[in-house]
């Protein structure tokens, strides 16, 4: 309230962490669905209503050793900043969050956060940005236009682009649905990984679903795969990730609700699940 300048000054001050040789999986903890309004976790809708939960619940995931990194919108960035939680740490800002969860708007996806100028003003580490790709909404046009000139940017900051592709639809009562059949994930790559003037600096961020091999023959671009909506028992969803992590373009997890709220809620026992599946991957592709 009396010092906002400090957040300038901290990004400034804060060590950093180099995504480079030697490190080839990473586990970032992902935080920024609360922007697009979208709280819920399992049956309860307002499960990530509580700001100071959630910052409790991220403080334990960063502290658990092997976790690399956070991705998040600038307002949970900067409270972990100046609560000290990023030292060392690998960070993302999250770009698009215009999408509304259920407003008539939602795939005319805005970039409402982050800009290229201002993450590298801050010294993060690259942008991640949503590409939901509906053939039957003209919105979609808008986004797919903005999230090329976001990669370009980028690029031009040599930062990395994290773009996240569905390819998606209305359902009958004009709901938002993302399909995940491995044809239509691997529609989406292609469509994503060909959006702005390079490529150099773009990564995927990609769904787990069936048939993995096939969905990432399809790219060779680094893939961080998508922790996903916890729905399933957690010995099946680390079942899943650990058969995706052992493809050679797979380069690690981004995971938000699946570990900050697990059914147990033991956040830290889950972090470190997830930790070793990463990591141990990591050690058998060496």
């Amino acid at each position: 309230m009396h010092h906002p300048e400090r957040v300038a000054q901290l990004w400034a001050a804060r060590r950093r962490r180099s995504i480079g040789p030697g490190c080839d999986h990473l586990l970032l903890v992902a935080a920024d669905h609360p922007a697009r309004g979208a709280l819920g976790v399992r049956d309860d809708p307002m499960a990530m209503a509580c700001r100071g939960d959630m910052l409790r619940r991220l403080a334990v995931a960063l502290a658990r050793p092997g976790v690399d990194g956070v991705l998040g919108t600038p307002d949970v960035l900067e409270d972990l900043l100046l609560l000290g939680l990023l030292e060392d740490k690998v960070v993302f800002g999250s770009m698009n969050r215009g999408g509304i969860a259920g407003a008539t708007f939602e795939l005319d996806d805005r970039f409402t956060g982050y800009d290229a100028s201002h993450l590298a003003a801050a010294g993060l580490d690259g942008g991640k940005m949503l590409l939901r790709i509906a053939p039957d909404d003209a919105g979609s046009a808008s986004t797919l236009e903005a999230c090329a000139r976001a990669v370009t940017d980028l690029a031009r900051h040599e930062l990395l682009a994290m773009v996240e592709p569905f390819w998606s639809g209305r359902d009958r009562s004009g709901r938002v649905g993302n399909r995940l059949d491995p044809d239509s994930v691997v529609r989406s790559i292609h469509v994503a990984a060909g959006i702005g003037a390079t490529s150099a600096y773009t990564w995927l961020k990609l769904p787990v679903v069936d048939d993995m091999q096939r969905v990432l023959d399809a790219t060779t671009m680094p893939t961080l795969l998508l922790g996903g909506d916890p729905r399933d028992e957690p010995d099946v969803t680390y079942d899943r990730w650990r058969e995706a992590l052992a493809h050679p373009v797979a380069c690690g997890l981004v995971a938000g609700r699946t570990l900050l709220y697990p059914p147990d809620d033991q956040v830290a026992d889950a972090v470190d699940i997830a930790s070793a599946i990463v990591h141990a991957t990591k050690v058998r592709n060496a």
